[in-house]
């Protein structure tokens, strides 16, 4: 694989830590294929992914379930779940994401508002899995610091060549 600059990407390879109600789930054999480390819990929250290096949780829900099951239990299950994980996602898979899908997502984000609960729809699997690599990448300790120094420097890049700096420059020097 490759960046856009033309650069060869290292692969990045993590242990994720799943409940292990997900064994045998489509997601844990991507993850697996991907060569990631997957390991099983009973000890997690049902439906649990968790990227324990990048300190992101994700938590899986299919929009049907939800519609069959009922709300309640289920926002009982999202609360205990962001009690404990800090960076926490609820994945909401639904397969067309038609106006009961939407309903559903509305009233999950209206009743979570203002917690640590960041609420991501998807279609598959493999969409699944690549959300979750993609910000357990991003969020990892190497990774996030490369990309804070970077953004760091873009903005200074850009406040150097910005019109009002140079004004000021050119203020300085007429002042002293």
């Amino acid at each position: 694989m490759t960046e856009s600059g033309g650069q060869e990407q290292s692969r990045w390879i993590t242990t994720v830590i799943m409940s292990t109600a997900l064994q045998n789930h489509e997601i844990s054999t991507i993850l697996q294929r991907q060569h990631h480390r997957v390991r099983y819990s009973d000890s997690v929250e049902t439906g649990s992914v968790i990227f324990s290096l990048s300190g992101v949780a994700f938590t899986l829900a299919d929009t049907q379930d939800l519609l069959m099951a009922g709300e309640e239990q289920f926002f009982r299950r999202i609360q205990k779940f962001i009690n404990i994980h800090r960076n926490s996602f609820l994945v909401l898979s639904a397969a067309l994401h038609g106006p009961e899908e939407w309903k559903v997502m509305f009233r999950i984000q209206r009743r979570f508002l203002g917690s640590n609960l960041r609420v991501i729809p998807v279609h598959n699997a493999a969409e699944t899995v690549k959300l979750m690599l993609t910000i357990a990448k991003v969020t990892s300790r190497p990774r996030a610091d490369d990309i804070r120094y970077k953004m760091a420097m873009t903005k200074a890049q850009i406040i150097e060549k910005s019109p009002v700096w140079k004004m000021l420059q050119e203020y300085q020097l007429h002042c002293n």
